[in-house]
């Protein structure tokens, strides 16, 4: 019989730096339990400011910020976002949790006692109603010590002994040497670039009425098992690979946009009468959060080209860099720019 009030305490989060709060939360909830689940989420993003760490970056942080007694007690682990797939993400994080549990105990998930982690003061029932087998434990984070800070702080760092400085205060130790060598990687410097670019195009209409809202369209266009894409040429998302598209114009209907710039960036040797006629859905993605660059609502069209040919010729232009045919078997959503791969997920049905 388990003399802690929990078998397993679970603690979501991005951890987008592991900071000192973090660390606390996990020290506090290994006083109640046997053991804790760590589950970073967000595993299959590119990186950008919200996430400039993968999954086994972070977890090493994880894992260099424990003492030894501590993490021979912690699991950490990785889950995938599904954004346009709520049952998807709910069922890989159960799927995630009960994997670890049945490496521990023979016991099912039932006959222990699990609960997952909330801040003192949320009254949000999300998770309870999505894991009701699971119990709530609340544990105070420190208002001061969050990861959106502590990455701003990074950006304005001048130099790296003023980036130390604030390392040392909101990081574990080992953790705030990990971070200070990050800032002089070639990855940091990327991620900086965007992030000051998308600044500049905020800046661009700062002084509007309003705030604007963007109309995009972007073409999902298969032939078989393959899926064409390109590859962004300028910023943001310069190198990644997305699925064609771009704004529409003030005096253009939304399908003509998206012809258009299935033209412009892929060359698609296709008529237009024929990808018309190869339209089986069109669908709106309009999360609020979907872009960087503001509130953006987009628009794709979804097109099956017939299979009794060979892939059409393609060569990138505009904006694109390359275009190509990407076999569906090698997708890696680290690879994809903003929402492009959860926007395939969905009209696929990705697994």
């Amino acid at each position: 019989m388990s003399v802690k009030d929990y078998d397993f305490v679970i603690l979501l989060g991005r951890f987008q730096p592991f900071h000192q709060g973090h660390l606390e939360v996990v020290e506090a909830g290994l006083q109640q339990a046997d053991r804790m689940i760590l589950v970073c989420g967000s595993t299959n993003q590119a990186r950008n400011f919200r996430n400039p760490w993968n999954f086994r970056e972070r977890e090493e942080m994880i894992r260099n910020a424990l003492s030894q007694a501590d993490f021979e007690r912690v699991d950490i682990v990785g889950v995938a976002d599904h954004r346009y797939n709520e049952s998807a993400w709910v069922g890989e994080l159960r799927d995630t949790v009960n994997g670890v549990v049945s490496q521990h105990s023979e016991q099912t998930d039932k006959a222990l006692k699990l609960a997952f982690v909330s801040r003192a003061g949320d009254t949000s029932d999300y998770y309870s109603r999505r894991f009701p087998a699971w119990e709530e434990v609340k544990f105070v984070v420190p208002a001061a010590v969050n990861g959106t800070a502590i990455r701003e702080a990074m950006l304005d760092a001048t130099d790296s002994k003023d980036a130390s400085a604030m390392l040392l205060a909101f990081l574990p130790p080992t953790v705030a040497d990990m971070v200070t060598t990050f800032l002089h990687t070639a990855v940091w410097r990327t991620v900086v670039e965007e992030q000051h670019y998308i600044a500049q195009y905020k800046q661009a209409w700062s002084v509007a009425p309003y705030t604007p809202t963007f109309v995009t369209v972007d073409a999902l266009v298969v032939q078989g098992d393959h899926l064409l894409v390109v590859e962004r040429k300028n910023l943001p998302g310069k190198g990644l690979l997305a699925l064609p598209g771009g704004f529409v114009d003030p005096e253009e209907k939304l399908l003509d946009a998206c012809l258009r710039e299935l033209a412009e960036e892929t060359c698609l040797d296709v008529h237009v009468s024929v990808l018309k006629q190869a339209i089986t859905r069109r669908e709106v993605f309009d999360d609020p959060y979907r872009s960087a660059r503001g509130r953006t609502i987009t628009h794709v069209f979804f097109m099956e080209l017939p299979t009794s040919h060979s892939l059409p010729i393609v060569r990138g232009g505009d904006d694109a860099r390359h275009a190509f045919w990407l076999s569906l078997s090698e997708i890696d959503p680290e690879l994809f720019f903003e929402d492009h791969y959860y926007i395939i997920e969905s009209l696929l049905g990705l697994p």
